[in-house]
């Protein structure tokens, strides 16, 4: 079982930044690939950026690229979202997903490669 955690949503202006945070814990062995998705009201969820189980591999959807920043944040199974330059059309729930186990296929790009989810995380931009 792994759980994951987010944090690091709020209320930002249109060209701000932000960071999100997420940890995936539980009682498994060896690293996770790590995921942000979101999903904005009335619309399907989608993929933001991954970030591969050893640290070194990170994905990213098109409409972020050169915005957004996935890393490892301080400690292995965890993984941080910098967003920057931030549009009106950002605004979602973020949700950050963990890889199964053992699982160490690249690129993760859809809901079905990740085995876990966190509870979502609202980040709303205003213009």
């Amino acid at each position: 079982q792994v759980l994951v955690v987010e944090s690091g949503g709020g209320l930002v202006q249109a060209g701000d930044s932000l960071r999100l945070s997420c940890a995936a814990s539980g009682h498994f062995r060896g690293t996770l690939s790590m995921g942000w998705f979101r999903q904005a009201p009335g619309k399907e969820r989608e993929f933001v950026a991954a970030l591969g189980w050893n640290g070194g591999l990170t994905t990213y959807a098109d409409f972020v690229k050169g915005r957004f920043t996935i890393g490892r944040d301080n400690a292995e199974n965890t993984a941080y979202l910098r967003m920057g330059d931030l549009k009106p059309e950002d605004t979602a729930v973020y949700y950050c997903a963990a890889s199964r186990p053992m699982d160490f296929g690249w690129p993760l790009t859809q809901k079905g490669d990740f085995g876990s989810w966190g509870q979502g995380t609202q980040v709303t931009v205003s213009s």
